[in-house]
C-alpha cells in the first residue's frame, strides 16, 4: 500500500468529514459541512504557500521520522546541535541548492493542482481529463518529494 503525506492525509480527512457532514445534513442530522471545507480550504492554502517557497510540506516525512532531517531542519535545530560554522555553512549552501532545485519542480506542482480544480469550477471534467489531470499533478508531486527526500540522504 502506498503511504500518503501529512497533508494529503489531512485534505482526505477534512474531505470526508465533510462527506460525513453532508450524510448528517441529508439524514436529518444536524453538523456543518462548511466546517469541513474551511478545514480543507486552510490546509491547501497553507500547502500552496509552504510548497510554492520550494518546502516540501511533509513530502519527506518518510526521512525525517527514521533520522534523516532537511537542512532547514538542521538549521533550524543549529544550537543545540551545535554546529561549527563550517557545519553551517554546508547546511545553508545545501538548503539553498534544494530549495533553488525544488521551487520550480513546485510550482508544476501548484499550477497542475490548479488545472485539476478548474476541471470541476467549469464543469468539464470528464474520465479522460480527470485522469490526466491527476497524472500531472502525481507527476510533479513526485518531482518535488524526490528533491526533498534525496537532499536528506545526499542521493541527489
Amino acid at each position: 500500500m502506498r503511504r500518503i503525506s501529512g497533508a494529503t492525509a489531512v485534505v482526505a480527512l477534512a474531505g470526508v468529514l465533510g462527506g460525513a457532514a453532508i450524510a448528517r445534513g441529508q439524514h436529518g442530522h444536524t453538523g456543518s459541512h462548511d466546517e469541513g471545507h474551511r478545514a480543507a480550504q486552510a490546509c491547501a492554502t497553507e500547502f500552496e504557500q509552504v510548497v510554492g517557497e520550494g518546502r516540501g510540506f511533509g513530502m519527506a516525512f518518510a526521512a525525517d521520522q527514521n533520522g534523516y532531517p532537511g537542512p532547514m531542519h538542521v538549521l533550524e535545530l543549529k544550537d543545540r546541535l551545535k554546529l561549527t560554522a563550517e557545519q553551517e555553512a554546508k547546511m545553508q549552501h545545501l538548503m539553498h541548492a534544494m530549495f533553488a532545485e525544488s521551487k520550480p519542480k513546485s510550482a508544476r506542482l501548484l499550477e497542475a493542482e490548479a488545472t485539476l480544480r478548474r476541471l470541476f469550477a467549469s464543469q468539464t471534467a470528464d474520465d479522460a481529463a480527470v485522469r490526466a489531470a491527476v497524472d500531472a499533478v502525481e507527476r510533479a508531486r513526485r518531482e518535488v518529494r524526490l528533491v526533498h527526500l534525496l537532499t536528506r540522504w545526499g542521493g541527489r
